[in-house]
């Protein structure tokens, strides 16, 4: 784990050549140009010189207020924090944050799904699960670990330098999910739920981008390439009479046809669109 934040203490130094009346101690130079840059200030052991260790409870204590939930095992923290290169013996996979982060990127799932059921009551299907899509996915992850400063926490084997900045920031996301893991198995369902609501409500409520029916934009977009209207067929109709599975087409001129799925023939329809414009690489069109 990095360094954290600590406090530096008063105790009088004695007074050498270079030290004179008035002058500001060594530890409080560096914590005062680390504030100026900043960054966090580091307690500078006077014997060494060197940034001193941290205690390992303090730390805990901090990432515990940080993510708003006190571990009565603190081992499951240490383990979602933990990765692989960190480990001793890279057989032993099970002691950093991968199983974790399997768990947590289910429970994670499971209670926006909820969140998401009881805020949009008109919803349906297909707008759910693309707002689910868009709330789990790795960005919304890591931007949520970055809140919370979980980023620096990450413990790392020994890797240069610039190594170990890029493989933090490509498991920030999946650090973010193991910590949801290890809540669960700390706390429990409520737990884990106070965590990812605290987090996602307000990602939640602000779309990023206003939904759009991809019907509409498909359209829109074939007719700015001078294609004519997209056309939807229906491929198979599957299911008993009373809840029907639709899948549909759509092809437009020179380009592969896309397929799509849903409980009725326009949300197949759209699915299908959606699915079209994502492989054309084309943003805007939700299934709303």
């Amino acid at each position: 784990m990095t360094d954290e934040t600590t406090i530096a203490t008063d105790t009088p130094e004695p007074q050498t050549s270079e030290t004179k009346p008035g002058d500001a101690k060594p530890e409080r130079k560096v914590a005062e140009t680390a504030a100026s840059a900043g960054a966090r200030p580091e307690a500078i052991d006077v014997k060494t010189n060197k940034p001193r260790r941290p205690n390992a409870k303090v730390v805990v204590k901090d990432i515990e207020q940080r993510i708003g939930h006190t571990f009565k095992n603190p081992a499951l923290l240490k383990t979602a924090l933990t990765h692989v290169s960190a480990l001793k013996s890279a057989h032993n996979r099970a002691d950093s944050y991968q199983r974790l982060e399997f768990l947590g990127d289910h429970v994670l799932g499971l209670i926006v799904s909820d969140m998401l059921y009881g805020a949009f009551p008109k919803a349906d299907e297909g707008e759910l699960s693309k707002r689910l899509a868009d709330l789990v996915r790795k960005e919304a992850c890591v931007d949520v670990a970055k809140s919370l400063g979980l980023h620096e926490n990450i413990k790392l084997g020994t890797v240069g330098a610039g190594v170990g900045a890029r493989l933090r920031n490509s498991v920030v996301g999946d650090i973010c999910e193991a910590v949801i893991g290890a809540i669960f198995l700390d706390g429990g369902y409520g737990a884990a739920e106070q965590f990812v609501v605290r987090n996602w409500t307000e990602r939640m409520r602000r779309p990023v981008r206003p939904l759009r029916d991809p019907k509409t934009v498909l359209q829109e977009w074939a007719q700015g390439k001078g294609l004519p209207t997209p056309t939807y067929r229906e491929i198979e109709r599957t299911g008993p009479h009373h809840d029907p599975r639709f899948r549909v087409a759509v092809e437009l001129p020179g380009l592969e046809a896309a397929e799509g799925a849903g409980s009725s023939k326009r949300s197949a329809e759209k699915a299908a669109a959606s699915a079209l414009l994502s492989r054309e690489g084309v943003t805007g069109g939700k299934d709303a």
